[in-house]
């Protein structure tokens, strides 16, 4: 900590809870859940005496804390792994996750992860939530390839997950899905829940939440498979694969949720293809275009070479 920042409570202001009361003083610097830690761990004082979160300031309180507050280190560690990066400032990161890349370390695969590489790759890092740490606002799964957008700041992860909390962005991913559905495109809108006893499955369920994907099919390859764009307004888990299950027409070498694919392939066939978003800090629209991976076009030329025969 370089130096202690003071604040004077006034009248109009008293009976506000501290840690809410900050958040207005600071808004751009850091997040409530950061300030939360700051009070718990004793860096900001009422008085020069220590108070909780829920504190309710008084007329002239004097609020002490850092000027700059410095992000704790977190265990998980940086390693020098390849990342493709499509777009990169102070405020922000877009890659293009390859398949097979976890996202977040998670207690069985602590290494690896889209995480571990950002870690490594970013020196710019401002920390997320008072943690040293990539600020992660979506996430594709382990199979699933494409444009992922991360934040380097708590101003930017603020911004991008009210976007993504409100629709306000837009994202078309790739698939290639078993058969020919019977509409050149549609939109499927399910609730979708946790399945009730294989916990990493998502099933359609009466008690779940709402999922809202848009699809267009692109090309046929006769009856065996299509190239599907799919449009997802939500964002819940698993839900295009379990929406291209519930029409009958599985994602190619989805393990989970498909059945013996025409050609066998590696991985699931899905990319997330755009991601177009508000910058958080410029305000202005971007839009980033993943290529498609060669397993994925591989996978189009086998289909294409099958059905010319």
């Amino acid at each position: 900590m370089s130096s202690l920042l003071t604040i004077k409570v006034n009248r109009n202001e008293a009976g506000e809870r501290l840690d809410l009361f900050l958040l207005s003083k600071l808004p751009k610097i850091v997040s409530r859940s950061f300030l939360q830690k700051l009070i718990k761990d004793g860096q900001i004082k009422v008085n020069d005496r220590l108070e909780k979160p829920s504190y309710r300031v008084k007329a002239n309180d004097i609020i002490s804390l850092p000027d700059r507050p410095v992000p704790q280190q977190i265990e998980i560690l940086p390693e020098p792994l390849e990342l493709n990066v499509l777009y990169e400032d102070s405020d922000i990161i877009v890659v293009n996750k390859p398949a097979g890349m976890i996202v977040h370390p998670i207690p069985s695969h602590t290494s690896g992860t889209l995480v571990n590489a950002l870690l490594y790759h970013c020196k710019d890092l401002q920390g997320i939530g008072g943690e040293l740490r990539p600020g992660i606002v979506h996430r594709l799964d382990k199979d699933t390839s494409g444009v992922m957008v991360v934040a380097k700041n708590d101003l930017a992860h603020r911004s991008l997950s009210q976007q993504f909390k409100n629709r306000e962005v837009f994202k078309m991913y790739l698939a290639i899905v078993q058969g020919k559905p019977n509409e050149t495109e549609g939109e499927i809108q399910i609730k979708v829940a946790r399945h009730p006893t294989l916990r990493v499955k998502m099933t359609v369920a009466a008690e779940g939440r709402i999922a809202v994907t848009s699809y267009r099919v692109l090309k046929s390859f006769d009856d065996l498979a299509s190239l599907v764009a799919a449009y997802p307004k939500t964002g819940r888990t698993h839900q295009i694969r379990v929406h291209i299950k519930y029409i009958q027409h599985p994602i190619l070498g989805d393990r989970l949720y498909g059945r013996a694919d025409p050609i066998y392939v590696e991985r699931q066939m899905l990319h997330a293809a755009i991601l177009q978003f508000r910058h958080p800090k410029k305000n202005e629209q971007m839009r980033f275009i993943a290529p498609l991976p060669e397993d994925f076009k591989a996978a189009l030329r086998r289909l294409h070479e099958v059905s010319s025969k």
